[in-house]
């Protein structure tokens, strides 16, 4: 019997500012794969940058990573105890989520010291939901995105607090 691997998200190292070339390549050999970008606003053009500097996630199974090391300007995939790291599931959706959602998204690097955490309905800790920004933890990364929330967005709900509809 064929015994077929599990599909995992896995973040891949790119050269630097290659980021889109990589993605089109990997569309041109059907390689699922997620690259997320953000808008910022120079002059009177809207650009595009990417949210993570020099990665691309890629959804494949472990025997297919050939396939992704033999595009051009993909240095490697980013390592984690001597073994390529595996982001969750969730932690793609909650980058998405953030990026769909909310404007002005940034990403901050650990150490984080947090009071009190609290997790969120896609499976991130929330490290802090304030009246006009929000930050949550993607523990497989190492760091944490950001993003500034309208102070009319964020209310109180019997204890809990909610920004766009989504409860926190």
């Amino acid at each position: 019997m064929f015994n077929e691997q599990p599909l995992a998200w896995y973040a891949v190292y790119t050269r630097a500012k290659c980021e889109k070339k990589v993605a089109d390549l990997l569309t041109r050999k059907k390689v699922e794969h997620y690259y997320p970008v953000k808008q910022l606003v120079r002059g009177r053009k809207i650009v595009e940058t990417p949210l993570f500097a020099s990665y691309v996630f890629v959804h494949i199974p472990e025997s297919r990573s050939w396939v992704v090391r033999e595009t051009e300007n993909v240095v490697n995939f980013v390592y984690w105890l001597e073994q390529p790291a595996i982001i969750p599931d969730h932690e793609i959706a909650l980058i998405r989520h953030f990026l769909r959602d909310y404007e002005e998204v940034s990403v901050e690097h650990f150490p984080i010291q947090a009071g009190r955490e609290s997790t969120s309905p896609s499976g991130g800790k929330i490290i802090q939901l304030g009246s006009s920004r929000v930050k949550v933890a993607l523990n497989s990364l190492g760091c944490m995105l950001t993003a500034s929330i309208p102070s009319r967005e964020v209310r109180v709900i019997a204890g809990n607090k909610t920004a766009n509809g989504h409860h926190y």
